[in-house]
């Protein structure tokens, strides 16, 4: 087992109330619920010693995908498996590849703000306050490059919207928390919200974890990023229509909840639209507890990974650029600016097309069993 003590290695307790409690390192006595086994008690002060290190990487830095800045932070010293330094790296991450991506930032004073943002975040939040600190720090990058503040319109809906986006994205792989696994979460939902909200693209890379031996609540195969689920080799199917704003989207959320097992599921258009249709959101919310607005973000072809099976709605898009083993037409009209029924209609038949027995050959998307809503 991996050690969580600094001070002995022993394991962390979580008290229901708060404790008045002496760092063990600097004799500070400040109230918190954390402590070890053992009843060693470490300040965040304490906890994050070193954390200035990384400003100078940040400012060195050209990259533009926050996934790799923080995992060079991650390896730095002063990061342990978990704790509150990662409440200041995921919004630091973002900063720095957003002014690399050409946002419009200053970055030094930027970087300022999100440490002392950050370092007010205490461990623990994420069970105590319900909102994982990194998650809170996305929020807090939105809040900096936005200049939001209390009184701000525009900028203050971001912010919380960029908060609500990260902590969804937490929330729904659930707990226990590793702070490894929530911070590049919330830097993935980030990345496409403000692709989204400020028209500026990070790069979006996807990690495999290298930390499961060093965290002794790791979730294994629940967790997007452990490799059991990274090294395997599904097929790749997608979902294409002319907007990507409804019909592909549908049948690549579905995909995900019915055949994620099978294949991996993806959606692009020729064009895109700022926002998912909003009807097809409620819908799916309202029948399958999906929201797709969570997870997805209308896209192009050229965004798209390569691919082995490209299934298109019924709106003659041809693409030519999008090599793959099998294609096919599915010949679904576009519900858009019709009633609810009709989009329940068509979602019924995309159930249809995707296999109810969770079965794929290599060459083509075989319907199983038409299933009614």
């Amino acid at each position: 087992m991996s050690e969580e003590c600094l001070i002995c290695g022993a394991p962390l307790e979580y008290l229901e109330q708060d404790t008045v409690m002496e760092c063990a390192i600097c004799h500070k006595k400040e109230p918190s619920k954390t402590r070890c086994v053992h009843g060693h008690y470490v300040c965040n002060s304490c906890h994050t010693h070193g954390l200035d290190g990384i400003f100078g990487l940040c400012l060195a830095s050209d990259s533009t995908d926050p996934i790799a800045l923080i995992r060079q932070m991650m390896a730095m010293p002063f990061c342990h498996m978990h704790g509150p330094e990662h409440h200041v790296m995921v919004g630091a991450a973002l900063l720095t590849a957003y002014k690399n991506a050409g946002g419009e930032l200053d970055l030094e004073p930027a970087l300022r703000e999100i440490a002392s943002r950050g370092r007010a975040v205490p461990g623990g939040a994420c069970g105590f306050w319900g909102a994982c600190g990194a998650g809170v720090s996305a929020g807090q990058y939105m809040a900096i490059v936005t200049r939001s503040t209390p009184l701000a319109a525009e900028p203050w809906g971001l912010s919380n919207r960029m908060t609500a986006r990260a902590l969804e994205a937490i929330g729904q792989v659930g707990g226990p928390r590793c702070c490894k696994r929530d911070s590049w979460l919330a830097i993935l939902a980030a990345i496409d919200f403000t692709r989204e909200q400020l028209g500026v693209t990070m790069k979006r890379s996807v990690p495999t974890c290298d930390f499961c031996a060093q965290n002794n609540q790791c979730i294994g195969k629940r967790c997007p990023f452990a490799p059991v689920n990274r090294h395997k080799s599904k097929p790749k199917v997608a979902f294409v229509c002319v907007h990507n704003s409804c019909r592909s989207q549908i049948a690549e959320a579905l995909g995900k909840a019915l055949a994620a097992d099978v294949f991996e599921s993806y959606s692009a258009g020729t064009e895109v639209k700022p926002q998912i249709n909003h009807d097809a959101v409620r819908l799916m919310k309202q029948v399958y507890g999906i929201d797709m607005e969570a997870t997805q973000h209308s896209k192009l072809l050229a965004d798209l990974p390569a691919v082995d099976i490209v299934v298109t709605m019924g709106c003659n898009v041809q693409c030519p650029a999008l090599p793959c083993r099998h294609r096919e037409d599915w010949g679904l009209d576009d519900p858009t600016g019709q009633s609810d029924a009709v989009f329940l209609k068509r979602s019924s038949m995309w159930k249809c097309f995707l296999l109810s027995e969770g079965e794929i050959d290599s060459k083509k998307v075989r319907p199983g069993r038409r299933t009614e809503l």
